[in-house]
This record gives C-alpha cells, sequence and structure tokens, in this order.
C-alpha cells in the first residue's frame, strides 16, 4: 500500500488534505479560544475611581477590561435630555432610572455621557420636579457599564424600554459614549442613587464554542480519513487488477496446452517406423 500511497497523485491530495486539516485545527482554537470570556477587573482596582477621559473614550467599543470601572469627571447637564427608563430594580422594587446626557469636560468632540442620576418608584418624576435639569457644572462619580440594545421603535420619554447610546446619538444629536455611568454620589431631590455592584469574578464558558471547537477538530481528522480511504480503495483495485491478470495469464496457458500435446503427439506417431512387407524380405 506504501507505493500506492507514493504516486504523485496521493502525495498531491495528501498535501491538499493536510492543509485544510490545518484550516480546521486553526477555527477549533479560534473557537476553543472564544469559550471562557475574559474575567472581570478584580475589584481593588474598579472601586478606585479614575478619569472618565483617560480611561474611556467616545466612538470606541467597549470590552470587559474596561467596563464596571469606577470613574469620575465633571460637565453640564444637556438641556432636553432627561428621560426615564422602565423595569429597573431597587432593592427588589421595580421603577425607574432617570437619565440625562452630561456633556463632559474634556472629552473629545465634546461627547456626552448618559447618566443614571436616580432611580424613582413612579414615571411622574419629570412634571413633578421645578427643576430637572439645573444648569452649572456638575461632578460625577459612578460605575461605567456596557450599553443595552435598543428595543423600543417610538420611544416615551417617561417610558424607555432600554439605555441604548446608539438609539439615544439619533435622539440627542450629539456624539454619545457607547456606554453609561451609574452616579454614586447623586443628591437629585426625590431620587435614590442607582447603586450598581461590580461584577462576579467567575470567568463565565461557552459551551456551545467549545462544541463548535471539537466539531472542527472532527473534520479535520475526517480530512486525513478521506485521503487514506481513497488511497486504500486505489490500492484495494490495483490488487483485483493485478489478480484478474494473473488469472487470465492462468486460463491462457491451460487453453494453450492441449494444443502442445496434440501436436506433440502427431509428431510422435510420423516418426513410429513403416513395417516391411513379407515381399520385401524375400
Amino acid at each position: 500500500m506504501l507505493r500506492t500511497a507514493l504516486k504523485l497523485k496521493w502525495i498531491l491530495s495528501l498535501v491538499l488534505a493536510l492543509a485544510v486539516a490545518t484550516g480546521f485545527v486553526l477555527l477549533s482554537q479560534w473557537q476553543f479560544e472564544r469559550s471562557s470570556e475574559s474575567a472581570p477587573p478584580a475589584p481593588t482596582t474598579t472601586e478606585n475611581a479614575v478619569p472618565l477621559t483617560q480611561h474611556f473614550v467616545p466612538n470606541q467599543e467597549m470590552f470587559g477590561t474596561v467596563a464596571d470601572q469606577i470613574v469620575e469627571f465633571t460637565g453640564e447637564i444637556v438641556p432636553d435630555s432627561t428621560f426615564l427608563v422602565k423595569d429597573r430594580l431597587n432593592e427588589g422594587v421595580k421603577g425607574y432610572w432617570v437619565v440625562s446626557a452630561i456633556a463632559v469636560d474634556g472629552a473629545p468632540e465634546n461627547a456626552v455621557m448618559p447618566v443614571v442620576r436616580g432611580w424613582t418608584a413612579t414615571n411622574d418624576w419629570l412634571d413633578k420636579t421645578a427643576d430637572p435639569e439645573p444648569a452649572g457644572q456638575i461632578t460625577v462619580e459612578g460605575r461605567l457599564l456596557p450599553p443595552e440594545a435598543p428595543v423600543d421603535e417610538h420611544p416615551d420619554v417617561n417610558n424607555m424600554g432600554s439605555l441604548s447610546p446608539a438609539q439615544l446619538t439619533n435622539q440627542w444629536d450629539r456624539v454619545t459614549y457607547s456606554g453609561f455611568v451609574t452616579q454614586n454620589n447623586s443628591t437629585v431631590a426625590g431620587l435614590t442613587p442607582a447603586i450598581v455592584d461590580p461584577q462576579p469574578q467567575e470567568t463565565p464558558i461557552n459551551w456551545l464554542n467549545i462544541f463548535y471547537g471539537f466539531e472542527w477538530v472532527v473534520f479535520a481528522g475526517f480530512a486525513i480519513f478521506m485521503w487514506w480511504r481513497l488511497v486504500a480503495d486505489d490500492y484495494r483495485r490495483q490488487q483485483e487488477d493485478e489478480a484478474d491478470l494473473a488469472e487470465w495469464q492462468a486460463q491462457q496457458e491451460r487453453l494453450a496446452q492441449p494444443d502442445s500435446q496434440l501436436h506433440g503427439d502427431d509428431q510422435h506417431a510420423d516418426r513410429e517406423p513403416t513395417p516391411h512387407s513379407p515381399s520385401a524380405k524375400e
């Protein structure tokens, strides 16, 4: 079988099979790497406030190593930017987040950060508050969190379904950070600070990615198996052809053997002496 495998076509096929298998192995490695997400930063790091402008910038995707950090910055509330987000819990009670756009001092492109200024049990806080957006500079300290997906096609400022910076960019017509901050030091009248605890430290495992990784390994092995199977089939056909040829040659020899014996008998009969007639002896 080795002689069959060393044929040029099977050597080239082996190179192709190895290339395909290598590609499958690389895909499996990629899936295994994605099966475990990066653990969030340790609380000893995230709970120490850092300047927002040094930690995160606008128009940048927020990764796990950036989120959950306590940040601080100064800025001013953008007029007519405040809205309420529904279905937010505070000590097990469902209520609303009060969110405003804060123009961050020193941010590129005069970007704004959505800030959860506090929690309220009812959605009439905007109507009951005399000055929901006080003028002047404020200092914000709170936890930086990743953005939520938009869920409202026609949002209501008193009943928003999510806190989505992508949606707010169009609503505010301002460059907006890809995330939001829950303010810890809020002192707004009628609001309870929306405190968000740090993320748990366990590293989550995505079992679906692990399954896909093993699947690619199986595909890699199957590519090599298919090459071996084709070589084995070629070797078996070659053996069958050689056996058929040997059988045909043996059959031809058997068919040719009686003719040669017959001719030999005829020649032997011709060589026998002819007996002399009695008249010749006399």
